[in-house]
């Protein structure tokens, strides 16, 4: 089975860099029914830890943002790909966008279990639409 290369929108939220802080934030989704696509946190300066969320529906993770008064970025475009766990499975992707000359931010990837996996990739804003062709999204 081919790969699916989905167009997403994220948006990420910055929290304190300490114990339970992306618990929080997850509860309050998870209590909202808000799903999430692809979730991932790292350390920022000063402290604090960006937290990037892609969910099922983003109108819901803005309500849920208000309600719980966290400011959330601006919304932003990644890539979701998910398909059939093989050797070199991300590697196909990424060496597409090699080929064509666009940089990858950023990149996730995991094996799912039962045979699939999964990737995030992040471009720059201006390759966004070229990549999106590229990358048959």
């Amino acid at each position: 089975m081919a790969d699916v290369v989905r167009r997403v929108e994220y948006q990420y939220v910055v929290v304190p860099d300490r114990p339970g802080e992306g618990l929080r934030v997850l509860a309050a989704l998870q209590r909202a029914g808000v799903n999430l696509l692809a979730y991932l946190g790292f350390p920022v300066e000063g402290g604090r830890a960006q937290l990037d969320l892609v969910a099922e529906n983003p109108d819901a993770l803005r309500r849920v943002a208000a309600q719980e008064g966290w400011q959330l970025s601006a919304p932003k475009q990644a890539f979701l790909v998910q398909g059939d766990d093989r050797v070199g499975a991300a590697g196909e992707h990424i060496r597409k966008l090699s080929e064509a000359g666009i940089n990858i931010t950023a990149a996730a990837a995991t094996a799912a279990g039962a045979g699939r996996y999964g990737m995030i990739l992040w471009v720059k804003a201006e390759d966004y639409e070229r990549a999106a062709q590229i990358l048959g999204a």
